[in-house]
This record gives structure tokens, sequence and C-alpha cells, in this order.
């Protein structure tokens, strides 16, 4: 991962071709519990701020339109079209664009973005992906969306893993109940998990291939540079922003190639 500094702080991967960021929490116009980057309406912030930080986010991507989600934490997939620009839609999860100029937001704190690109189809994915998610496995589902809507094939897919809860903190004491058995070999010390790892192999078994990953490896929850919902419940309630991760095609509709 490569950390852009203007004119907001986001990070990219050298293997996505097509405008993008995993943007920290610096940047924004946002105060207290918010500050500064939040991109999410639905934690208690003010709108207006919100519209202005997702204005600047989309402006440091060149990209003059965006596209979000309320997300519910389940495995729905929406193929965007022009009427999800107006508002957001509720009840999904990962969405996939050919729209051109068209950036698709996912907002986390401590969640995964999986961000991916079929460069020679022109067509972008984004995965909001936590715990819950991979027990789901919508990465799965969204690359089989990919293939029966747009004919991807998924070797020709890149993909990038957003700074997100790391196996440092991924802390679940509850596990036996809440993650199926096949998770558990994931476990690096008792009641941790490497959802990195879980993520990157789901990936490579729905047909990437692994050379075409890229995990940023950020902890949210132990870099202060990104909200993460953990540390806010240590220190605040569990109030806080949500980071946002961005990709969308450019607005000229070309062939792009690895």
């Amino acid at each position: 991962m490569q950390l852009q500094k203007t004119p907001l702080p986001y990070y990219t991967s050298p293997l996505l071709p097509v405008p993008h960021g995993m943007f920290t929490c610096a940047g924004g116009v946002s105060s207290a519990a918010f500050t500064s980057l939040n991109l999410s309406d639905s934690v208690g912030d003010q709108a207006e701020r919100v519209q202005v930080n997702r204005a600047r986010a989309a402006e440091a991507l060149h990209l003059p339109h965006l596209v979000s989600v309320k997300q519910i934490h389940a495995d729905q997939v929406l193929v965007v079209e022009p009427a999800h620009l107006v508002a957001e839609v509720t009840g999904y999860d990962a969405m996939i664009s050919s729209l051109p100029g068209t950036g698709l937001l996912i907002q986390q704190a401590d969640c995964q973005a999986i961000l991916l690109a079929a460069p020679q189809q022109g067509i972008v994915a984004a995965i909001h992906n936590g715990w819950r998610g991979s027990v789901l496995n919508i990465i799965g589902k969204t690359i089989r969306s990919l293939q029966e809507h747009f004919g991807v094939t998924p070797d020709n897919l890149v993909a990038a893993i957003s700074p997100s809860l790391g196996p440092c903190c991924a802390e679940f004491i509850h596990y036996r109940k809440e993650l199926p058995a096949w998770m558990h070999r994931f476990q690096i010390q008792p009641h941790f998990f490497d959802f990195w790892e879980i993520s990157r192999q789901q990936l490579v078994k729905a047909g990437l291939r692994p050379e075409h990953i890229e995990v940023a490896a950020l902890c949210t929850r132990c870099n202060q540079q990104f909200f993460s919902y953990r540390r806010a419940t240590k220190t605040a309630n569990g109030i806080t922003g949500r980071n946002g991760s961005i990709i969308g095609l450019p607005q000229r509709t070309t062939t792009l190639r690895l």
C-alpha cells in the first residue's frame, strides 16, 4: 500500500489501475468523536458535514459521483444503476458498477473494505466485510455476481483489502457460538483471529490469483489515523466516525489492462 498525502491522506494499492482510495480519518470538517473525515451519516454526525467530507473524498479521486448503501452486515450485492445515485438504499453490503465517473463508497470502522477491479472488462466492485460477512462469504457471492452479470473471469480480477481490524485485536471471546468450525484454524492465539487471511483465502477460493491480492495489513484498532469502533467502545461509549474506502471507474471509458 502507498500513502497519498494530498489533498487528503489515503492509501492506494498498485494492483488497482482505477481511481480508488482507502481514507484515513483526517482531512474533513467533522468534530468531536467524528473528527474529522467521517463519511457516514448514520452515526450521529451532522449531515451537512458528512456531505462536505464525501465531496472532498470524491474530489480527491476525480470522481463526480458517489454511490453508497445502508450496510447491514449481510451478503446482498447491488448492481449499481444511475437511479442509485440519488439516495442510499438499504439491505446491501456489496456493490458492482460499470458506470464511469462513479465511486462506490464503503463505510467502515474496523470492518474490511474489499476493493475489486476487472481491468479488461471495465468493472469495479466494493464489499463491506465484517466477521458476519466472512461467515456468509459475501466475497464469494460478489465474485459470482460479477461472473453472472458481467462475464468477469475471476483470475482477471485484482483486489485490495483495506486497513481493518488486525489479528492483534480481533478478539472473539464467544467464537464457538459466532464463528463456524472451519474458521477456528485462523485463531493465532487464544480468542484472536486473522480475518485478513480468511478474506485472502476466500478470494483465492473464488478464483483470484494470489499475486492479484494485496492486504493493507494496517490495524484500525491500533492505528490512531483511522476510526475504530472497538477502540471507541473503550473510550467513547462506541461513538465514532466511519472511515471510507472508494473505488470507481474514470470518467472516460477506456479499456484498462494490468
